[in-house]
């Protein structure tokens, strides 16, 4: 009896005063800002519901291996899902999540930002909306570099002259093998022009512009651009070796802004930022989103409520304030003319020209397979050879979707 007692406790139940708790499972937010969320739209609710913020584990492969395995399991207790922006066409596949229809679907469009509503379609319909999002600037240090490249090539150009004065020359990105390593291949091969997969997501594309891709991330990692530890860094090492000093550009998201800030201030003094260097001149860079987007379990006991309070967390308020506490950009376009969040982001221009010329990356329910594909095919980067190993990128890929590849 104790056991059960416990296990009901876990479930954050309050059925029996008549108001049901909506258990909302999201990745871990030390800011703050998400557990506020939750308790401003219980106490909007009137009293007819409470939402109960679960953290997931930290890393995203933790958070997707909950989630699918209490989802397999019809598991009645979770209600809205915090999904990495990958996840929700495997999940919707899957009917694991609910579709947004109706008037709450209208709600969940209205004024937010096109490119973070791909992440949440799948097949021509809605499954989850847009919470944060997310993309990758460029990050110089004025000092050495006083006008920052537009493209690749002049960035190579650049480090490659300041290592000959033996100056701080490197150019900071993530190229471990994991999805950091897929994301800067999606961005390349967007940007000049490609895709990983054709638009119905049946097939690997390709092509000359993922040769073109790369080709940039070998000729980066061969260069004296390249930090030493490049096969091994994801971007909060990318973050630390910028504030030692050591680099002189880094390809990372905003959080390095108030870090850099707070860490080294006299490096703060000449950090700048600048958008995505280009492929091509002639073509905006096509910086890959993440972010996150809620969705409603298939097997909540109380979808209609779910829908409602997944609006309620995501709405300008609290959007507002997950970005200002918890450095998470907004994906309701109206808050980017907002005051206070253009005074604590002083780059939100930038972001936002980036996100509305952003790519996604490949929407698909194997797309754990595909990143897999590239991440593994190519590290480390400078044993790329580019041809070759687009080659094996695309009969891994075809694999995938042809459910030939393991699915992790």
């Amino acid at each position: 009896m104790p056991l059960l007692v416990s296990l009901l406790a876990a479930c954050g139940s309050d059925e029996g005063s008549g108001r049901p708790t909506l258990n909302w499972y999201n990745f871990p937010d030390d800011s703050g800002a998400l557990q506020k969320a939750a308790d401003r739209c219980s106490r909007a609710s009137g009293g007819r519901y409470r939402i109960s913020y679960n953290k997931l584990p930290r890393a995203a492969d933790g958070q997707r291996q909950q989630l699918v395995r209490r989802l397999a399991a019809e598991d009645d207790s979770l209600d809205i899902l915090g999904l990495d922006v990958t996840w929700a066409a495997e999940f919707a596949e899957a009917r694991w999540i609910r579709e947004w229809t109706g008037a709450a679907k209208r709600q969940a469009t209205e004024g937010t930002l096109r490119v973070p509503l791909q992440t949440s379609t799948w097949k021509g319909k809605l499954y989850a909306v847009p919470y944060n999002t997310n993309t990758q600037l460029l990050w110089y240090r004025k000092d050495l570099v006083p006008t920052p490249p537009r493209t690749w090539a002049e960035m190579l150009d650049m480090a490659g002259a300041l290592a000959r004065q033996g100056k701080p020359h490197f150019v900071e990105i993530q190229g471990a093998q994991y999805e950091g390593l897929t994301v800067w291949f999606n961005t390349l091969i967007n940007s000049a022009g490609g895709s990983i997969l054709n638009r119905s997501a049946t097939e690997p594309s390709l092509g000359a512009p993922a040769v073109r891709a790369a080709g940039i991330m070998r000729d980066l990692a061969r260069s004296p651009a390249a930090d030493p530890s490049l096969p091994n860094q994801m971007e909060d090492q990318n973050r630390l070796a910028m504030e030692s000093g050591t680099a002189a550009f880094e390809l990372n998201y905003p959080f390095v802004y108030p870090s850099m800030k707070a860490n080294n201030p006299a490096l703060f003094k000449n950090f700048r930022w600048a958008p995505y260097p280009r492929v091509d001149a002639n073509r905006p860079a096509r910086p890959t989103i993440g972010g996150i987007d809620l969705a409603v379990s298939a097997y909540s006991r109380h979808p209609d409520l779910a829908f409602e309070a997944a609006l309620c967390l995501r709405n300008r308020e609290n959007q507002l304030t997950a970005a200002l506490e918890g450095g998470l950009p907004p994906t309701l376009r109206a808050l980017y003319d907002e005051p206070a969040f253009m005074k604590e982001y002083p780059f939100s221009k930038d972001v936002l020209a980036a996100l509305e010329s952003a790519s996604v990356r490949p929407i698909t329910p194997v797309y754990q397979n595909v990143s897999i594909a590239v991440s593994h095919t190519l590290s480390p980067p400078s044993g790329i050879k580019p041809e070759s190993s687009v080659n094996t990128i695309r009969e891994q890929i075809d694999d995938a979707l042809r459910s030939e590849g393991v699915i992790p």
